[in-house]
């Protein structure tokens, strides 16, 4: 069905990418990249499981969490796990209606745009809103094995990625659902990716 190690490692490569920090798998596997925006993509991958428990009980501990694993490295220690000031309210509001929302891809694309919108946290803070995404995914039941790297589908769509999160970000009727169509398109071509 797939290996959830090897589909966190791809979607940790994926997601820095798409933050701009673009390595070749074999540099990656190889362990002689530095780059801290990847090693961030990096450790949110590896503790991603840890972190299933914690997120329906606890999400703003979880994305602080995700915080600091993501930007360790590119912003002051005293910024890590810390949103920034102006996204505080609107991130409870966010907290807020996702614990109303039915688990799932929806939940999951609310998740990951709201938290691009916001730029809720300073560095890589779409390294976390992916990662964020992911774990609504797994602890969701959408994918409970955490094997669809729904991450590449968003880097083999880059520009409409960047373009229906913007529109996500206007609010508008249309502008969401830009951003839930790529969404579900992205999940359809991690599907069409598994073994």
């Amino acid at each position: 069905m797939g290996d959830p190690a090897a589909a966190g490692l791809r979607a940790a490569v994926a997601s820095a990418a798409l933050a701009g920090s673009r390595y070749d798998m074999a540099e990656v596997r190889a362990g002689t990249v530095t780059d801290p925006v990847l090693q961030g993509a990096l450790r949110c991958a590896r503790e991603l499981p840890a972190l299933v428990m914690t997120w329906r009980r606890s999400p703003r501990q979880v994305l602080a969490r995700l915080h600091v694993l993501a930007a360790r490295g590119t912003v002051p220690d005293e910024d890590l796990g810390r949103p920034v000031r102006r996204a505080v309210d609107r991130l409870d509001l966010l907290l807020e209606v996702i614990s109303r929302t039915p688990p799932g891809l929806v939940r999951a694309a609310v998740v990951h745009g709201e938290l691009l919108a916001l730029a809720a946290f300073p560095g890589p803070y779409g390294v976390v809103a992916r990662a964020a995404a992911r774990l609504e995914l797994v602890t969701g039941g959408f994918d409970p094995l955490g094997v669809l790297v729904t991450e590449e589908g968003h880097l083999a769509r880059e520009p409409e990625y960047v373009g229906s999160a913007g529109a996500f970000a206007t609010g508008t009727p249309d502008g969401v659902r830009s951003w839930l169509r790529h969404c579900a398109a992205a999940v359809e071509t991690a599907a069409q990716d598994l073994p």
